[in-house]
């Protein structure tokens, strides 16, 4: 016992000065008065030293109080009481084991119960009723399902499978362990009527995902605690059957069981999923009038529903009131932010986050990378790219990597893209090949994505339906019409996908750019699918660019059919009736889009400098440093004239003099953009930019040019893909 503290200094500690200084006929302080003061395990140990010096650790009931001492006290130690138990009491009995299995169980290393449990059977103490709950309390705590089957051979030789809470614990460790079959086989051999039993079975099948068994067992129960019906609703939620998680909910008040807080959060993860804001309302009105607590997983779950059913002021709200905001909680706001297409405010929120001191983790960065890769943020995409390198390093979460693929691509950087799909190497999964080659497809680089869609097939990856997209966005963006054909007609030939509406999509994508109008009517006429918006949309574009005015109607027509309040139908169909100079019909059209009170969407452009993004619209005069970009793009246009440069005024659809229509062209919003980034960036720097609707024509040939006469790399994506400019061309070779 020489690692125990030396009793000669036990009188130096206030814990000891005070109890010899009270008044007191024995010589030295009483064991329980001593213990009730022990505030730490350092404490503990005096005592523990000074019943050794008394010659009191022999004794069975003193050595009994301090090993439940040290045992079940919050200020004890489980490690420290087993050591108390097989090296200081002789003989110990099978009560003194079970307080140590209990506290070791419920303590950070619940593994340590196994091997007391050993040194019991060794010592020749028979386990008890007792021993085992706690055992297997353990085995579920760490998942050791091997351990739980030995001791469920324990149990059948000692005859203890027929006490209740033994065999209550024996499904729950199964159950919780995922051996379910084995779960259902010592449940079935109990009473039916056991209500712990079957609610840790009932928890078992729904955490599982086997919910129609779930549902049968809590179906056939008359005795439904709370935790049973939290068990099936989580289960529907999480499980995504929304709808069916609501209903129960609704049965569950009809029943007059009252809901908890565990019962709140998974009935708003329903409401959240499902849209269902008017029940979400109800159950916030319902907390606040039942009193409930309002902690802070309730109120992130609450957050959450307002957020993802669009409310987001009302969320907003929530979490600006919130005194203490964990790291859920900000990463809800940012994915709800995202979800509603506020990426400018999901960054400033991250920003926020990061000035708070709360540390991201995979969660976070999977929220805000969708953001970055939107806006084009390249900069705080590096950033989190350099984050993720330093401290989530053995991070395995693929979907993070994927992320940062998509976030590359979307940026314009796909050489960084490539090289985190490579060194993912088999840790890929069928979405890392997606985002690599529609990240491909997007660029321009259709030849490299057939390679890679290839290779995939190699490596046996079964595409999916994303990936045939992918690849035939790749052809699209190309011309290349034959290989598109062979793609589409493969996918059911030989992988047995049914093409989907965005397969067809990008098929008549593919023949309407490629001027072929009688294939594209063909294969509408034989869809097995129904024509949807985006797919007369692409058809109408293709008229536009191509100046098929007779198909142009008729698609305007099935789109309007479609989406009747939608105002870029109108917007072009007015531009292919202005390239044709028909300005009666373009007259026509821009009244009746007045009259409908419907406005186009601006053209607007981004650019990140300085991990800051930037928006311009057209003629835009908003931005601080407005007179320099002005000056700019002045400068701009004057190089332009010396090099011969003739703006293309054939896509202005206002009827106007050539001057005033090539003044419109020159305040574009990617002309302002690009001014911009050079009066603000290195002579070297690549410009980046992100434009929302199709690159004009005009401004293609002028950013052509311009990249060859000020030496600057340009990257534009549009709505449709990248554009790569450098040296006086385009990596889309004038095809988009």
């Amino acid at each position: 016992m020489s690692n125990y503290s030396s009793p000669q200094l036990l009188h130096q500690t206030p814990l000891f000065r005070q109890s010899v200084s009270s008044p007191s006929p024995s010589p030295s302080p009483s064991l329980p008065l001593l213990l009730q003061r022990c505030s730490t395990i350092n404490q503990f140990k005096q005592v523990h030293a000074h019943a050794i010096k008394l010659g009191l650790h022999h004794d069975q009931p003193t050595a009994a109080k301090l090993l439940r001492f040290c045992s079940l006290s919050p200020t004890g130690d489980p490690a420290y009481a087993a050591l108390l138990l097989l090296r200081s009491l002789h003989q110990p009995d099978v009560f003194m084991f079970n307080t140590v299995i209990r506290s070791l169980c419920l303590s950070p290393s619940p593994s340590d119960a196994f091997a007391l449990y050993i040194s019991m059977l060794v010592a020749g103490v028979p386990p008890n009723s007792f021993t085992f709950p706690f055992l297997l309390k353990s085995c579920s705590r760490i998942r050791a399902s091997h351990e739980g089957q030995q001791l469920h051979a324990h149990i059948l030789k000692l005859g203890l499978v027929d006490d209740l809470f033994v065999r209550s614990t024996l499904v729950n460790m199964y159950a919780q362990s995922g051996l379910l079959d084995d779960a259902s086989q010592v449940f079935v051999k109990g009473s039916e009527r056991e209500p712990v039993s079957r609610t840790a079975l009932i928890r078992g099948y729904a955490g599982a995902g086997r919910l129609d068994d779930a549902r049968r067992l809590f179906d056939e129960s008359t005795l439904r605690d709370v935790v049973s019906w939290n068990a099936m609703i989580a289960g529907y939620a999480q499980g995504g059957r929304f709808d069916e998680a609501l209903a129960l909910f609704s049965d569950m008040i009809d029943a007059e069981v009252e809901p908890n807080e565990s019962t709140m959060v998974s009935v708003l993860s329903a409401c959240a999923n499902s849209s269902s804001m008017d029940l979400g309302r109800w159950v916030h009105s319902w907390i606040d009038q039942h009193g409930l607590e309002p902690n802070l997983r309730l109120i992130n779950a609450l957050i959450d529903m307002y957020l993802k059913c669009g409310d987001l002021e009302t969320g907003r709200k929530l979490f600006d009131e919130l005194s203490h905001r964990d790291r859920i909680s900000w990463n809800i706001m940012i994915g709800g932010y995202n979800h509603n297409g506020r990426y400018k405010e999901a960054l400033e929120l991250f920003r926020e986050m990061q000035r708070s001191n709360v540390q991201p983790n995979d969660v976070t960065l999977l929220s805000i990378l969708p953001s970055c890769a939107y806006l084009g943020a390249l900069d705080l995409g590096r950033w989190i790219h350099a984050y993720i390198d330093k401290n989530l390093s053995n991070c395995d979460n693929v979907s993070l990597f994927t992320s940062l693929i998509d976030m590359y691509t979307k940026c314009g950087n796909v050489e960084i893209a490539a090289q985190i799909f490579h060194k993912l190497g088999s840790r890929r999964s069928l979405a890392s090949w997606n985002a690599m080659i529609s990240g491909l497809a997007m660029h321009g680089r259709a030849s490299e994505a057939q390679e890679l869609f290839t290779r995939m097939l190699d490596e046996g990856i079964k595409p999916d339906d994303i990936t045939f997209i992918g690849i035939l966005a790749a052809c699209s963006h190309t011309g290349m019409v034959d290989e598109g054909w062979r793609y589409f007609n493969s996918m059911s030939n030989r992988f047995g996908i049914s093409p989907k509406i965005q397969h067809y999509g990008c098929m008549i994508d593919l023949l309407g750019r490629a001027a072929l109008f009688d294939d594209a009517k063909a294969l509408i006429e034989n869809m097995t699918v129904k024509a949807d918006g985006a797919l007369w949309g692409s058809l109408l574009g293709s008229c536009c660019v191509h100046g098929n005015l007779g198909l142009a109607e008729d698609a305007a027509r099935h789109l309007l059919e479609l989406e009747p309040d939608n105002p870029g139908v109108y917007m072009l169909l007015s531009n292919t009736y202005a390239r044709a100079g028909w300005w009666d019909d373009v007259a026509r059209i821009r009244t009746k889009l007045k009259d409908r009170g419907m406005k186009k969407t601006p053209g607007c452009s981004l650019i990140e400098v300085d991990s800051v993004v930037h928006e311009f619209l057209v003629y835009d005069k908003r931005h601080p440093r407005c007179d320099e970009i002005y000056d700019m793009v002045d400068e701009i246009d004057r190089h332009l004239e010396m090099a011969g440069h003739v703006p293309d005024t054939s896509e202005v659809v206002f009827d106007m003099d050539e001057e005033g229509k090539a003044d419109m062209l020159r305040y574009h919003s990617e002309r302002l953009a690009i001014a911009f980034g050079f009066i603000s960036t290195k002579p070297e720097a690549t410009i980046r930019i992100v434009k929302n609707l199709r690159v004009c024509g005009n401004c293609h040939s002028a950013t052509k040019l311009i990249s060859k006469i000020f030496n600057r790399e340009i990257i534009a994506r549009d709505r449709n893909r990248f554009h790569h400019f450098k040296d006086g061309s385009c990596s889309c070779n004038d095809y988009w």
